[in-house]
């Protein structure tokens, strides 16, 4: 990447008629806001993806916003990116699917950074960060919508600072643009503390969102992420998790339906009789593929875990996706809706014909998930169980997947009678409320934030069922 600055003034204005469609329609935005800084700072990849450069971002646009004192917004640098939306129109990057429908991705990111003291020019990293995400979106073909949380693992400038994640949500100033190509939305990313994600993936973003923006030095109004912050909000604020956190978990659950998590299961009913019996999905094997409609169903089933409905419900095996809607994620562990979900898949179901596959009841089931996806047990069974919903764990390695529901779930192949089945690679657990409170006691030290030494594992013997959280390293084999 390198920086820039574009032409502005009436060289400009002589050369607007050149400039691409989707390009000058997010420019026409930004001159709205900013319509004092037609010459922002701009990065820019050098080498430009669509020629096969490492940048899907084209441009990253830096504006130095004022605040507002009446709103007690403070000053700070609001940072545009340009490219996951469909910029040209001619099938360079995105595929043209008319004006109607989303942009390329149907969205552009934006940062909010807090202008420190003394400095005249916004810092940079904030673009290689969009980048970052510019990345990950591209390749796995993953969108983001508001409330995902974005699980990073690191100082998000590479310092000793506390914001180590991300939320995102609608930028608070930008409205959506209609372009000749297509709608863009542009997603704000906000800075957040380890506690503040854990609170998020525990509740939902939505609601994260709304104490950030209560609490000025957390963001306040605009959601201004402020790197130098040592504090979360409930160390600001004590009274908001028991208050607010605690309480939304108790009466509304968690909205986290799903994610996509280092987690594989095996059948200890009895070994396999020959290569085509798909009972084990297990380590050190090559994991099955999922069927397009088994695919299909997971979909709707995280996404059905997103509405309030008096009954959870998972749809019969040959639904049809309706809407958009997804489950809230994070890029380390996420399961989100696809660009592909909206193309005809020929692999997975080429690979095991979903008429081939029954329906299995197992007698007995073995679980492994790494440190991250076992900590999530607790919100699994807290958060959406004893709520009557359901919880996908579907693999990073392959297609197994591993979804939880309670007795409440209509449409699920796990009954009462066999707790336990599935559907190739794809276990379903059905379990009793009694069974989830028991379950919810003998899990309670992973609700500990502190690092626990692996492996562990606990059992249910009259359940028949047993969990494992094992290192990382074990979910690194090159077979998986």
């Amino acid at each position: 990447m390198d920086e820039v600055r574009p032409t502005s003034g009436p060289a400009a204005s002589a050369l607007a008629s050149l400039f691409p469609p989707g390009l000058q329609a997010i420019y026409g935005e930004c001159r709205r806001l900013y319509p004092d800084q037609a010459n922002p700072l701009q990065v820019t990849a050098i080498v430009k993806y669509w020629l096969g450069g490492p940048d899907p971002l084209d441009y990253i646009s830096m504006y130095r916003n004022m605040g507002c004192a009446a709103q007690d917004v403070q000053e700070h640098w609001h940072y545009i990116s340009f490219g996951l939306s469909d910029l040209y129109g001619d099938n360079r990057v995105h595929e043209f699917t008319g004006q109607e429908g989303p942009s390329g991705f149907g969205f552009e990111l934006t940062f909010r950074l807090k202008r420190e003291v003394g400095e005249t020019a916004p810092p940079t990293w904030p673009a290689e960060l969009m980048q970052g995400l510019a990345r990950y979106v591209f390749q796995s073909e993953n969108t983001f919508c508001s409330g995902d949380h974005i699980s990073w693992h690191s100082p998000l400038d590479n310092s000793e600072s506390r914001i180590q994640h991300m939320l995102l949500t609608e930028d608070p100033r930008m409205t959506p643009v209609h372009t000749p190509f297509g709608l863009v939305n542009f997603l704000q990313i906000v800075g957040v503390c380890t506690e503040e994600l854990q609170a998020a993936q525990q509740w939902n973003g939505q609601g994260m969102l709304e104490l950030l923006r209560g609490v000025h030095v957390a963001g306040g109004p605009w959601l201004i992420t402020d790197m130098r912050r040592g504090e979360t909000i409930f160390d600001i604020d004590p009274h908001l998790q028991p208050e607010r956190v605690d309480q939304g978990i108790e009466t509304e659950g968690s909205n986290l339906s799903g994610v996509s998590a280092k987690c594989v299961w095996d059948d200890l009913s009895r070994p396999p009789e020959d290569e085509e019996d798909s009972r084990s999905i297990c380590i050190g094997s090559q994991p099955r593929r999922l069927s397009e409609k088994d695919t299909e169903q997971i979909r709707e089933a995280l996404r059905k875990g997103l509405e309030f409905n008096t009954k959870a419900a998972l749809p019969p095996i040959n639904s049809q996706r309706q809407g958009h809607d997804r489950p809230h994620c994070h890029l380390n562990l996420s399961f989100s809706r696809s660009r592909k979900d909206s193309l005809e898949s020929e692999s997975s179901a080429a690979i095991v014909p979903h008429e081939l596959v029954r329906t299995r009841q197992l007698e007995s089931v073995h679980l492994k998930f790494n440190q991250e996806s076992g900590t999530l047990l607790p919100l699994c069974l807290r958060g959406r169980l004893l709520h009557g919903r359901h919880f996908t764990y579907k693999s990073i390695n392959g297609d197994t997947a591993i979804t939880f529901v309670s007795t409440g779930v209509e449409g699920a192949f796990a009954t009462e009678e066999h707790p336990y089945a599935a559907h190739g690679p794809w276990l379903q657990i059905l379990l009793t409320e009694e069974f989830v409170e028991q379950m919810l006691g003998d899990l309670s030290e992973l609700n500990t934030r502190e690092e626990t030494k692996l492996p562990k594992e606990y059992s249910w013997p009259e359940k028949k069922l047993k969990i494992s959280v094992l290192p990382d390293s074990v979910f690194d084999s090159p077979l998986q």
